[in-house]
C-alpha cells in the first residue's frame, strides 16, 4: 500500500507484526516468545527487528508493495496470445474454444505457457471474450468414487453430431472407471446390441472383468415388463446385454438419473466440446478416421491428463475363466423349434443341421440358436453345440393362372355390357319391393314369397 500524508498504510498482518516486535524491543517478551506468537523461527525475528531498527515501522512492508511484480507474463507474450486467438478465431479455427482449451493449446503448440485465467482475462479486454454468469445447479447427493480400480464402470452412448456434417452419423460409446476415470471408448454407426457386445469385449479383453456396471435404464439394458401383464411377467427378464453380463458374472446397477452417472455424462461434455475440434482439426469424415483419432490422440490426452491415483492399490478385475468362451457369452440368443427335416427358421432364413450331428430327439425340440459377432450361427441342444449350415432357397417357380370368367367377357359389345348391368338393377329393385310390401312377415317368409331372381343372374 502507498503512504500518504497522515501515516503509513498497513496491513493487518504487518500491523499484528508490528506490535509483537516492539514488544521486543521494549523486552516485555523475548525473540523466541515472539517467534512463537508470529509462527516464524527466531532467526526470521532478529531479521524484522534489524529491518525495523534501520527503516523504521515501514521496514515492515513487502519490498514490492507499489512495484511491478516480478513473474507478470511480458507484454510481448500478451500481445502474442491475444493476437493468435483473434487470428485463429477470425479463420475459423479457434471460434469455438473457450480459455481453457485455447490455454493448453497454446502451450502446446506455441510454448506460451500461461493459465486460463490469465488468457481469460486478457480476452475479455480484448473484447475476444464475453464472461459468463455462473449458473446454479439442483443440488444431488454427493457420491464418493469406488475405492479401487476396476470396482464400478460407468456405461452409456452419447449421439451428437461428431463429424459436423463432413460424413456419417456417428454414435460414441465409452466406459469409464469410476476410481480412477480411465476412459475407453469407441465410434460406431449404430447404437445397437452387438455394437455394445463389441465394446464390451473390448473392454474385457483389455482390462478382464469389472465387478460391476453403471448404466441407465434403456432398453438395451432393461427389459420393461407392460402395466397389463407385470404380474404375469417372470421375475427375471434379461435383455441379450444382461444375460452376458450375468454369464461373466458382472453385477449391474441401473441409474435412476443423468446425475447418478455424472462421471461419463462430464466426460460426454467434454467430449462434444474437445473431441468434436480435434476432429475437425484432423478432417475426419467417417468411422475409420473418426476412431483412428480417438484411440491414437483423445483418449490417451484424456487417460494422461483426467486420469487419478484410486484411494487403494489394486486392480479388482478379474480375469476370465480357462473354460469362458467369449465368441459364445457376447452373442445374440433367440429360442427356436427344430422342424421334422431338422431345420430352423430365424429371420427369414432357414439353417439346417449337419447330417453327423443329427439325433434322433432333436425333432420338435426347444432351442437356443447363437449368431455371434463374426455372424457365424450356431445352436445350442441338451448342453451341446451344434454347427448350423444355411438352406440354399430354391427359386420360387411362377405358374401361370387361368383366365378369370372376367378376363373371359371382356371382349362382349357395349350394348351386351348395358343389357347385363339394367338385368342387375331389375333385380335389386324387385327384391326391395317385396320386402317394402311385406314388413310385417318373418324374413323366412319374405324370402320364400319373393318373386325368383333374373336368369342373368344364376
Amino acid at each position: 500500500m502507498a503512504e500518504s500524508g497522515e501515516g503509513l498504510w498497513m496491513s493487518a498482518r504487518e500491523r499484528d507484526r508490528l506490535k509483537v516486535l516492539h514488544e521486543v524491543r521494549q523486552r516485555h517478551i523475548t525473540q523466541a516468545q515472539a517467534g512463537a506468537e508470529l509462527g516464524m523461527s527466531v532467526r526470521w525475528v532478529r531479521k524484522l527487528l534489524v529491518r525495523l531498527r534501520t527503516w523504521g515501522d515501514g521496514g515492515l512492508r513487502h519490498g514490492l508493495r507499489g512495484r511491478r511484480s516480478n513473474r507478470k507474463t511480458p507484454e510481448a507474450a500478451k500481445r502474442r496470445a491475444v493476437e493468435l486467438y483473434r487470428q485463429k478465431k477470425q479463420a475459423k479455427l479457434w471460434h469455438d474454444y473457450g480459455p481453457t482449451l485455447a490455454a493448453e493449446e497454446l502451450a502446446e503448440q506455441h510454448g506460451i505457457a500461461i493459465s486460463r485465467e490469465t488468457l481469460r482475462q486478457w480476452l475479455i479486454e480484448a473484447k475476444l471474450w464475453k464472461p459468463h454468469r455462473a449458473r446454479v445447479e439442483q443440488a444431488h447427493v454427493w457420491r464418493a468414487r469406488r475405492a479401487r480400480y476396476g470396482e464400478l464402470v460407468q456405461w452409456d452412448t452419447s449421439e451428437h453430431n461428431w463429424l459436423e456434417g463432413r460424413g456419417e452419423k456417428l454414435y460414441l460409446i465409452a466406459m469409464i472407471d469410476d476410481a480412477t476415470s480411465r476412459l475407453t471408448a469407441r465410434f460406431v454407426r449404430h447404437d445397437s446390441t452387438e455394437e455394445n457386445l463389441r465394446q464390451l469385449r473390448s473392454y474385457v479383453e483389455q482390462h478382464g472383468r469389472p465387478v460391476s456396471v453403471y448404466t441407465d435404464k434403456a432398453s438395451l439394458f432393461q427389459i420393461t415388463p407392460r402395466a397389463v401383464h407385470h404380474r404375469d411377467a417372470p421375475e427375471e427378464q434379461l435383455t441379450q446385454i444382461g444375460r452376458a453380463l450375468k454369464e461373466l458374472n458382472i453385477e449391474w446397477i441401473a441409474a435412476h438419473s443423468p446425475q447418478a452417472k455424472g462421471r461419463i455424462e462430464r466426460a460426454f461434455q467434454t467430449a462434444q466440446d474437445r473431441l468434436v475440434k480435434g476432429l475437425r482439426q484432423v478432417g475426419a469424415h467417417d468411422v475409420q478416421t473418426a476412431n483412428a483419432y480417438l484411440q491414437q490422440v483423445y483418449v490417451p490426452l484424456w487417460n494422461r491428463r483426467f486420469r487419478r491415483e484410486p484411494q487403494l492399490a489394486g486392480d479388482a478385475h478379474r480375469a476370465l475363466a480357462p473354460t469362458t468362451n467369449l465368441d459364445s457369452v457376447l452373442s445374440i440368443r433367440e429360442s427356436r423349434t427344430v422342424g421334422q427335416d431338422h431345420t430352423v427358421r430365424w429371420h427369414g432364413t432357414i439353417y439346417r443341421v449337419e447330417r453327423k450331428q443329427i439325433k434322433a430327439a432333436m425333432r420338435g425340440a426347444r432351442v437356443q440358436l447363437e449368431r455371434r459377432l463374426d455372424g457365424s450361427t450356431w445352436m445350442h441342444w441338451r448342453n451341446h453345440v451344434v454347427t448350423l449350415e444355411l438352406c440354399q432357397a430354391t427359386p420360387a417357380v411362377r405358374v401361370q393362372r387361368p383366365v378369370s370368367q372376367r378376363q373371359a367377357t371382356q371382349g362382349r359389345s357395349a350394348q351386351e355390357k348395358a343389357r347385363a348391368k339394367q338385368r342387375i338393377l331389375d333385380a335389386r329393385r324387385r327384391c326391395q319391393e317385396s320386402y317394402v310390401r311385406l314388413p310385417n312377415r318373418p324374413l323366412w317368409q319374405a324370402m320364400r314369397d319373393s318373386p325368383p331372381r333374373a336368369e342373368g343372374l344364376a
